[in-house]
C-alpha cells in the first residue's frame, strides 16, 4: 500500500507572505486568518488559491466493544444516525447545507444491512463491525489494511473529480473510546487523561469506562513505541481506519484537510505516523472538549481555529470552519495592495 505523499512546496512562500504583509492592514492584524492564508497558497502552490465546494466524507462503523458498555447509547445508534444523516436531519446536514458543503456518507462496517441508497457509498470492511478490544484485537491486519485502503481509494477518487477541500466526519457508538486509546498510545499520555465523558456518561458511567479501557490496554499490553498499524489494529474502528487512509489519499491529490474533533484527529495521529508529510495538508478547525484533545492538539503542534465546547462529532466542527478558510482565501485573492489602493502603510517621521 502506497502511504507516500509529497512535501508541500515552499517555493512560493517568501511570495505569499509579501502578498500577506501588503495588504490594507498592520502586519498581522487578521491573526491566524494570515498563517491560514500562507498554508492554502503553500498546499495550492499559487498566489491566487481557489478552493471550490468542500467535500465532507462521514464514515460511519461499529465497535465490538459498544456492547460492554463504553458508551451509554446502545449500539443501533449507529445505524439510527446514517438513517438520519440520509434523510438530511442530523447537525452536519444542518452545517453541510448552510456552507454548502458537499456531503458524502460511508458505511465502512455498520452491524446494519442499508442497501442501496442515495448518497450512501457501501464501503463495509465488516457486516458486524469491529471486534471486542477487552476480550480480543479489534480487526485483523487484513481488516485494517482493507479499510486504509479503501479510505485512500474513496478520497483519491472524490479528488479526481475536481475537489480540493476534504473534510472528515464520523458516526461509531463507542468510537471516543477506542479513540482515547489510540490518543494515549500515540502521544504517550496517561490514559486516564485521554478518557472523556464521550456521549454523556455520567459520573458511574466515566468510571465504568476507565476500568474497561484499562482492561483494553492491559490485555492489548503493547510496548510504548508500537507502531501506529499496531494500534489501529488493536483498538481502531473501521470508520478511524478508513479516515485515516482517506486522509493519506487526499493529501496525495493535494488537497486541504479540514480536521474535526477529538476521533477524526485520532485518525490523524494514525495517518501522520504512516506519512509524516499529511501534517502539513491540515486545518484545524476546533477544540473539542473531550480531554483527551490536549494530549492530541500538542503532539500534532495544532492551534485549531474556533473553540465551542463542541462535542458532537460528525464533522461539525469543520463544517463550522469552513467559512473562516473561505474569508483566508478571499483576501488572500480579493483584499487590496497599499500599492492597489493608494494609501499610505506608514505614518511620517521627523
Amino acid at each position: 500500500m502506497n502511504f507516500s505523499v509529497p512535501r508541500v512546496n515552499d517555493a512560493l512562500v517568501a511570495a505569499l507572505q509579501h502578498k500577506i504583509d501588503r495588504k490594507t492592514k498592520p502586519l498581522g492584524a487578521l491573526g491566524l486568518l494570515e498563517k491560514l492564508a500562507l498554508q492554502v497558497g503553500r498546499i495550492q502552490n499559487t498566489l491566487s488559491p481557489e478552493l471550490g465546494e468542500a467535500q465532507m466524507l462521514v464514515f460511519a462503523a461499529d465497535h465490538g466493544a459498544a456492547k460492554a458498555g463504553v458508551s451509554p447509547f446502545p449500539q443501533d445508534v449507529t445505524w439510527q444516525m446514517v438513517e438520519n444523516y440520509l434523510a438530511g436531519g442530523a447537525a452536519i446536514n444542518v452545517f453541510a447545507r448552510q456552507n454548502k458543503i458537499r456531503l458524502h456518507v460511508i458505511d465502512a462496517g455498520v452491524a446494519h444491512e442499508f442497501g442501496p441508497r442515495d448518497n450512501l457509498i457501501n464501503a463495509k470492511i465488516s457486516p458486524t463491525g469491529t471486534r471486542n478490544y477487552l476480550e480480543e484485537p479489534a480487526m485483523s491486519a487484513a481488516e485494517r489494511d482493507a479499510a486504509l485502503a479503501k479510505g485512500i481509494e474513496i478520497a483519491q477518487r472524490v479528488a479526481d473529480s475536481g475537489a480540493r477541500v476534504f473534510a472528515f466526519g464520523e458516526m461509531g457508538i463507542g468510537n471516543t473510546a477506542a479513540s482515547a486509546l489510540i490518543t494515549s498510545q500515540l502521544t504517550g499520555t496517561p490514559l486516564i487523561d485521554c478518557i472523556g465523558r464521550g456521549a454523556g456518561l455520567d459520573d458511574r458511567g466515566l468510571e465504568h469506562k476507565r476500568a474497561l479501557l484499562q482492561r483494553a490496554a492491559t490485555r492489548a499490553a503493547l510496548p510504548a513505541d508500537a507502531d501506529a498499524l499496531s494500534v489501529l489494529a488493536e483498538f481502531g474502528g473501521f470508520e478511524i481506519a478508513m479516515i485515516a487512509g482517506a486522509m493519506i489519499g487526499a493529501a496525495q491529490r493535494g488537497g486541504l484537510l479540514l480536521i474535526d474533533g477529538f476521533i477524526v484527529t485520532a485518525a490523524l495521529l494514525v495517518a501522520v505516523r504512516l506519512a509524516p508529510e499529511v501534517r502539513d495538508y491540515c486545518v484545524f478547525c476546533h477544540h473539542s472538549a473531550e480531554p483527551g484533545a490536549q494530549a492530541q492538539l500538542k503532539s500534532l503542534a495544532a492551534e485549531p481555529l474556533i473553540d465551542l465546547g463542541l462535542r458532537l462529532g460528525e464533522g461539525t466542527g469543520a463544517a463550522l470552519a469552513w467559512p473562516l478558510v473561505q474569508s483566508a482565501a478571499a483576501f488572500l485573492n480579493e483584499m487590496a495592495s497599499f500599492e492597489s489602493a493608494g494609501v499610505s502603510d506608514k505614518e511620517p517621521r521627523g
